[in-house]
């Protein structure tokens, strides 16, 4: 059994759904393949959503452009014979969503249950036209066995129950072929549609692998694979051919969007390898993630990526003497108000502790520390919360990276020869990355900087 999933650049044209439809039907033994929506739908969904309710009577060409894309994609790859099924089974679900346009403009509001409802045509439609383009496919709707829970007012996977319902479903009816809809669901209490949210399509994808204990999960997409760096910045960064789960979540996490980390989770934990291929160009190798393991190994760098639009968060005073507290305190705050912290900082000076996260989640970020910390902002332990912005997170990932001799000096000194500030480092706290936080106009060139003293100049 092998769960494959293709994102929405590879189901995006009727030239990359030919490429789908071959690479499918070519598989040998049972598989159950996941569609995101066209490339682009799901941003235009809520686009036209928020038309709609801002009394933009515009929603109802953009609507027809719909409809008109999603006719042109059947003519183009479902078989002569199968179109007018399909065709009518596509119309009405695009009926429906046009009745929703109509009545979020008559009560000229937006609620998140409705735009819900609105996104998930996306992948409800592309998931049919998909079924009836590949031989011996069957659709199987996600809607059914896919369900979330509310945690923290967000829509989390209740990964037990879906579990148990991916095994009633593909147990009772085995699949040669089968199809589904990725990135949406249902709540469990209500039925109500929701989503899995960013990455919800690979998430799909991996509950469906670890449920179904597949042999493989391929991520099918644009890209040759997991890259030495982004080759849109660095013309010589390489694929890597292996590398392991927290590699891959690592480089996932600082900046690399090659898959959405959540996803690696289930797989990883049943040891279920993945492999990330090109739709367009389906003989490459790609890279194959697995749980390697090489504790024994010498470190290596496997790759360098960067988050923009991240900034330094300082708690100065008293307080940031005992470091365990403060870390303690500062980690459940931010985990408390969904802040991600990239990295903490190791203190030049003793009155200081340092953070870093992202530009979006600073506001939360210090409403969290003045509630947290009020009883020592008020008595003067912590004196001040300082922020330090317009930076970049540059993150270096490799297995054992710690054994590499003297690496964070290096980095450092390679990019402080070259006129480049390093405003914070991160090193030793983790066996797999050392980070580093430099001003974000000087991100490519310090990218370029500490891709060639790894890997080579260009």
């Amino acid at each position: 059994m092998k769960v494959l999933k293709f994102g929405g650049t590879s189901v995006g044209t009727v030239e990359s759904l030919r490429n789908v439809k071959k690479i499918v039907e070519n598989i040998e033994g049972p598989s159950v393949t996941v569609v995101s929506a066209l490339g682009g739908l799901t941003d235009r969904l809520i686009a036209t959503a928020r038309m709609a309710a801002s009394g933009d009577l515009a929603y109802h060409s953009e609507m027809g452009a719909i409809r008109e894309r999603h006719n042109l994609i059947i003519d183009g790859v479902v078989r002569e014979d199968r179109r007018e099924s399909v065709r009518e089974t596509v119309e009405s679900l695009l009926d429906g969503l046009a009745r929703l346009y109509d009545g979020i403009a008559l009560i000229g509001d937006l609620p998140e249950k409705t735009l819900d409802i609105a996104v998930s045509f996306g992948e409800r439609i592309s998931s049919h036209i998909v079924a009836a383009m590949i031989e011996g496919a069957d659709r199987r709707d996600s809607l059914e066995f896919v369900k979330t829970e509310k945690w923290f007012n967000r829509n989390i996977a209740d990964t037990a129950l879906t579990d148990e319902l991916i095994r009633k479903e593909f147990e009772s009816n085995p699949p040669v072929r089968a199809i589904v809809p990725g990135f949406i669901s249902t709540d469990r209490d209500t039925g109500e549609i929701t989503n899995l949210g960013r990455g919800g399509s690979d998430f799909t994808a991996a509950l469906l692998a670890a449920s179904l204990d597949a042999e493989v999960l391929e991520i099918w997409t644009d890209v040759d694979g997991f890259m030495t760096a982004d080759p849109r910045i660095i013309q010589g960064a390489q694929v890597i051919p292996a590398m392991s789960f927290v590699e891959s979540m690592e480089l996932c996490s600082y900046g690399a969007k090659v898959i959405y980390p959540p996803t690696i989770y289930p797989v990883f934990h049943k040891n279920i390898p993945i492999r990330i291929l090109n739709t367009f160009k389906p003989e490459t190798p790609g890279t194959y993630i697995s749980d390697r393991d090489s504790s024994e190994a010498d470190g290596t760098v496997t790759g360098v990526s960067a988050i923009r639009n991240t900034r330094l968060m300082t708690l100065r005073g008293e307080i940031t003497g005992n470091v365990a507290s403060i870390n303690t305190r500062t980690f459940n705050a931010m985990a408390r108000n969904g802040v991600s912290v990239l990295l903490v900082s190791q203190p030049d000076q003793e009155s200081g502790f340092s953070f870093a996260l992202s530009d979006i989640d600073s506001e939360k970020a210090r409403k969290a520390l003045i509630e947290e910390f009020a009883p020592e902002l008020a008595d003067g332990e912590l004196e001040a919360i300082e922020e330090l912005h317009e930076l970049s997170t540059l993150a270096v990932v490799g297995n054992n990276i710690r054994k590499i001799t003297g690496l964070g000096a290096r980095m450092r000194n390679t990019l402080s020869r070259s006129g480049i500030e390093v405003a914070a480092h991160c090193e030793g706290t983790s066996a797999t990355t050392v980070t580093l936080m430099i001003p974000r106009e000087e991100t490519d060139r310090a990218m370029r900087l500490i891709h060639s003293l790894f890997f080579g100049h260009e």
